[in-house]
């Protein structure tokens, strides 16, 4: 079925279950002559119940090819294994994902970590020289910036 006609399909579907729902549902009186009320009933469930039809029997939309760039983009930013970033500004780096993880130590801006190659959405496992020590934990990505990356 073309999505023309599923749409005209919907339409029809909800204007008769409007019809049938207003005739159950509202007082007779409202059906005796025509008014605003009636036409407000019917145009409003014809919409809602037809719209509703649609969105749940409508093929999916196609994704644009500007949207799957931004995805293969963003894929461009996973952090690879030994790859050095920069800390943009003090950045807690935690023992665990997630902002209420443990802290175990506050790295200032301009320091250097490395990548593990773990991470999980915008977290990070990184890793870190503080006090002549390595110390690996996660930092928030946003965050981090290439260590080869320009600067303006």
């Amino acid at each position: 079925m073309t999505p023309l006609a599923l749409a005209l399909a919907c339409g029809a579907v909800g204007l008769l279950a409007t019809l049938v729902l207003a005739a159950r549902c509202t007082p007779g009186a409202w059906w005796q002559r025509p008014n605003a009320r009636a036409l407000a009933v019917l145009v409003l469930g014809t919409g809602l119940i037809g719209g509703a039809l649609w969105q749940w029997l409508a093929p999916p939309a196609p994704v644009p090819i500007a949207a799957l760039a931004v995805v293969h983009t963003a894929h461009a930013d996973i952090p690879r294994a030994g790859r050095s970033y920069v800390v943009a500004d003090a950045l807690n780096l935690r023992a665990e994902r997630g902002v209420g993880a443990r802290r175990m130590l506050v790295l200032p801006a301009g320091a250097q970590v490395r990548a593990t190659g773990l991470h999980e959405g915008d977290w990070w496992q990184v890793s870190a020289e503080a006090g002549g020590q390595r110390v690996e934990g996660w930092a928030s990505s946003l965050w981090l910036r290439r260590a080869d990356e320009r600067r303006p």
